[in-house]
């Protein structure tokens, strides 16, 4: 099970994607990471889900949210460490993309793009509170694909002194300090005020339970396949009665002999 709710933090992805779904909160953000300035941010749902087809991973997108100038934003919360978030960063652009010319857009107006993971630790080792990413020429740096996607991942382990100061105190505030300034103070009292909502309280303990049932059913799952792969090692050798691989198995006597069927040379 995950923390208790009045333990959370706005680190949690609970709470961080509550209070993200306030553009007061989520807009501000997203103008200190960059360093731009934002007119307005629009939700094309309170939590975009992208399921293109019925075989294909879904994706759950914590936040995702467009600024009415063709530009879209996609913000991760990431407090474990992964090598694979890079993969998973290319996937979720991907699925963005296809999002898009799904609802019948051409290729040539896809949206301008961000992805960006906000990670608790150090990715890459190198000390920076951010790295950024873009395709570029690798024979020439300074030629840029053009491709309008940007990729990037802030670190709040950062050692270097590379970001503006309000974005280390935001930053600093992720990683579970007190807050040093008026957004960051604001943010502390929008975590506070989310732990006293007892709207929130109800959701976050069905989602835990919605959670834990699907782990309960993984681990099910998970000793389903290994009784049956068991069995198909068993059959495969031949040395063996039906009756004894369902024993040794653990699988029914009705399963094994449906094994032996699908394992049958044709």
């Amino acid at each position: 099970m995950g923390k208790r709710f009045e333990e959370l933090e706005f680190k949690d992805d609970f709470m961080f994607g509550v209070i993200m779904r306030n553009p007061k909160y989520c807009k501000p953000f997203l103008e200190t990471i960059l360093g731009i300035k934002i007119s307005h941010i629009e939700y094309p749902k309170s939590q975009e889900t992208i399921d293109l087809l019925s075989d294909a991973k879904s994706v759950r997108l914590d936040i995702y949210v467009e600024d009415g100038k063709g530009t879209v934003y996609n913000i991760e919360m990431q407090t474990t460490g992964n090598k694979g978030l890079p993969k998973r960063m290319r996937y979720y652009q991907g699925m963005i993309d296809l999002n898009i010319l799904e609802k019948g857009s051409s290729y040539k107006n896809l949206k301008k793009s961000f992805v960006i993971f906000v990670c608790t630790f150090d990715l890459f080792g190198k000390g920076f509170h951010v790295y950024t990413f873009e395709n570029r020429c690798v024979q020439d740096l300074e030629l840029p694909l053009g491709d309008d996607t940007t990729k990037i991942i802030l670190n709040t382990k950062g050692t270097k002194d590379d970001v503006s100061q309000e974005m280390k105190r935001l930053l600093n505030f992720i990683d579970g300090q007190k807050p040093e300034d008026d957004f960051t103070r604001e943010l502390a009292e929008a975590v506070q005020s989310v732990r006293d909502n007892e709207k929130w309280r109800l959701d976050y303990m069905t989602l835990q339970m919605s959670y834990q049932e699907k782990f309960e059913q993984g681990v099910e799952q998970g000793v389903g396949q290994e009784k049956i792969e068991s069995a198909m090692r068993m059959i495969e050798a031949g040395r063996l009665s039906v009756d004894d691989i369902a024993i040794y198995s653990g699988l029914a006597l009705e399963q094994v002999l449906e094994l032996q069927k699908e394992l049958q040379p044709v």
